[in-house]
């Protein structure tokens, strides 16, 4: 088959311009979203550092309050959400091998243990913190920090990923029993006092803490504004949160089992931030693994369906070409001309609704309107604005529905279907029911379509029932989990 040289040379131009155009968008997008989250980012610095200032001029604010049962509970929330973080921080770093990933990873890890280690452990018998694992504590909090504080200004990834999970795992445990050892031989009188830790090395500990944590905050704010992650601007708010934590310490510097700060109340409040960046960064990455298993699915549907197309159009040019009549051939290439644009508009429609750039019900509306487009068959599509979906309903549910209408078309000899997506006693309900001539049941169980239907529904932990009888049509049910 013949290409004209200047057709092709336009047709690269004419990609080359729409991805170009494709990357300011994103871009555009990026340095929006970015100068959006700044001005949140400067108003919670804004209002934190008024408060701050607030509670450093006024003696009344600055108290301690006896609540060994608050203590508790807030380094065991510390503890929690630090232990999930550096689980994440873990997974991504054995899967992508980025060096940023191992420092946060050694980073939570480090507060983590030392928090249960020393923060925990030594009054769970309900006596007061001594002072050894105060100290302890404090600089597995200092470790943590620098390691966060280095993470952003990091870049590269490693090979053997096991073998430096090892050493990184390896060199904060020595890092955190090395500081208890050293502590605890420092001195016999701090080694001895049971008193809360507080004075001058706790000012000063907790001033190096707070600049750790706006150097981290600092380097995810570049960060975020050079890549544009999510995770990077929740790490960064929760920076802040921290960073204004540290100085109400440096306000009132103590460090006990016993006593709840002010600040106490923000460092809980930036893991609870963590918390919900690191909920986010899973579901994104859900949605990433389905959405990539989509396009590998709707490449081999494009290499089934339109490439054959393409290859009959080649295949009939090819045989005008061997001096065969254009009325033998004209037909046949019109026929499957006509079929590989109405596959290359489901799979365009397909890739935008499994690349998540547009509403659901809007992406199943058009295909529907394609789907009609030559009058043969009548789709009446009812979907419940009340009814919510998940990303990973959002892509099966289509499909499912895709493959319920290819079948009413292709084989059912259906003139009219309903497609509902609606609720009713409190479970959200997919149904595709045509007019076509029917089956019996039995005959469709071992159906590659059904199989497929059926599969996709249970990916996504629902059920799917089929209703056929020959001459009376066909019904495919679906029940999606509970909300």
């Amino acid at each position: 088959m013949v290409v004209d040289d200047e057709d092709s040379f336009a047709h690269e131009t004419l990609i080359g311009n729409s991805r170009a155009a494709d990357k300011r968008a994103v871009e555009h997008s990026q340095t929006q979203s970015y100068r959006s989250w700044l001005v949140g980012e400067l108003l919670v610095v804004g209002l934190l550092a008024s408060a701050t200032a607030l509670f450093a001029s006024s003696q009344s604010l600055q108290s301690a309050y006896a609540l060994p049962e608050a203590r508790l509970a807030f380094d065991s929330t510390v503890a929690v959400v630090a232990v999930i973080v550096a689980v994440l921080a873990t997974v991504r770093f054995r899967v992508d091998g980025r060096t940023l990933d191992l420092l946060l990873a050694g980073g939570f890890w480090s507060i983590s243990l030392g928090t249960v280690a020393f923060g925990l452990i030594p009054v769970l018998g309900g006596g007061p913190l001594p002072a050894p694992a105060a100290w302890s504590l404090i600089a597995s909090r200092l470790l943590g920090g620098a390691l966060i504080a280095a993470a952003p200004f990091t870049e590269g990834r490693l090979q053997s990923r096991r073998k430096w999970l090892v050493v990184a795992g390896a060199g904060v445990a020595w890092a955190l029993a090395g500081c208890a050892f050293l502590i605890h031989e420092w001195n016999a009188d701090v080694a001895a006092s049971l008193e809360p830790v507080e004075g001058s090395r706790v000012v000063l500990a907790a001033a190096l803490l707070a600049f750790l944590w706006l150097v981290a905050l600092v380097g995810f704010a570049l960060r975020y504004r050079r890549c544009g992650r999510d995770l990077d601007s929740w790490i960064c708010l929760a920076a802040t949160l921290a960073f204004f934590a540290e100085l109400h310490l440096v306000i009132t510097p103590i460090v006990s089992g016993d006593y709840v700060l002010e600040g106490d109340f923000l460092r809980l409040l930036a893991y609870g931030i963590l918390l919900v960046g690191v909920w986010r960064a899973i579901a994104d990455a859900e949605f990433g693994r389905a959405v990539a298993d989509e396009r590998a699915r709707v490449a081999r549907e494009i290499h089934d369906g339109l490439a054959q197309y393409l290859f009959a159009i080649s295949t009939q040019v090819s045989m005008l070409e061997s001096g065969a009549s254009l009325e033998q051939v004209l037909p046949r290439l019109k026929q499957a001309s006509t079929a590989a644009q109405r596959e290359a508009r489901f799979a365009v429609l397909a890739l935008s609704t499994a690349a998540g750039t547009a509403r659901f019900d809007a992406a199943l509306r058009r295909y529907v309107d394609v789907l009609t487009a030559d009058g043969e068959l009548e789709v009446e599509l009812e979907v419940d604005p009340a009814v919510r979906l998940a990303p990973d309903e959002q892509i099966e549910v289509f499909r499912i529905v895709q493959e319920g209408l290819g079948n009413a078309r292709r084989h059912a000899g259906a003139h009219h279907v309903n497609v509902a997506i609606s609720q009713h006693n409190g479970r959200r309900i997919v149904t595709v029911s045509d007019d076509g001539v029917g089956f019996a049941q039995e005959t469709a169980t071992s159906g590659q379509g059904l199989e497929n239907m059926r599969l996709r529904a249970e990916a996504i932990e629902g059920r799917l029932r089929l209703l056929s009888a020959p001459g009376r049509g066909t019904a495919i049910e679906v029940v999606l989990r509970p909300t």
